[in-house]
């Protein structure tokens, strides 16, 4: 009995969130887009950011996080073809009709994440599951 090894300690389990951390981070995945917005690869950086720090804490948090990365990158390649098509002048149009799908989806998204309500984006692509 005497030459039993020591039982090794237990390793920390991650940090949880109270549900009011866990809305606010929802929320700042989606909004932290806005301050990106002018580089189409910046509304994408901090909620990615944003979700790969704090999606082991909180299973709301990484609903939200990739929901807002999803559709993060669906409006930068909405952008992209935009961009492409002012060559033949529909793409001016359709950059302030992405635009304003992109501002008005993203406050709504942060709106409902603060309630504590799952939101999901109507036309975002399920690229990260």
């Amino acid at each position: 009995m005497e030459n039993q090894p020591p039982i090794p300690p237990m390793p920390p389990t991650p940090a949880s969130f109270s549900e009011a951390d866990a809305r606010l981070w929802a929320m700042l995945a989606h909004l932290s887009a806005l301050p990106g917005s002018f580089f189409v690869v910046g509304s994408v950086v901090a909620p990615l950011v944003i979700w790969q720090i704090q999606k082991d804490k909180s299973a709301f948090v990484d609903y939200h996080g990739k929901e807002a990365l999803n559709f993060q990158i669906t409006i930068a390649i909405a952008t992209g073809i935009s961009i492409l098509l002012m060559f033949v002048l529909i793409g001016f149009v359709l950059i302030w009709a992405v635009g304003i799908v992109w501002l008005v989806f993203t406050i709504i998204a942060g709106i409902k994440a603060n309630n504590g309500e799952y939101y999901r984006y109507p036309i975002a692509i399920r690229f990260i599951k």
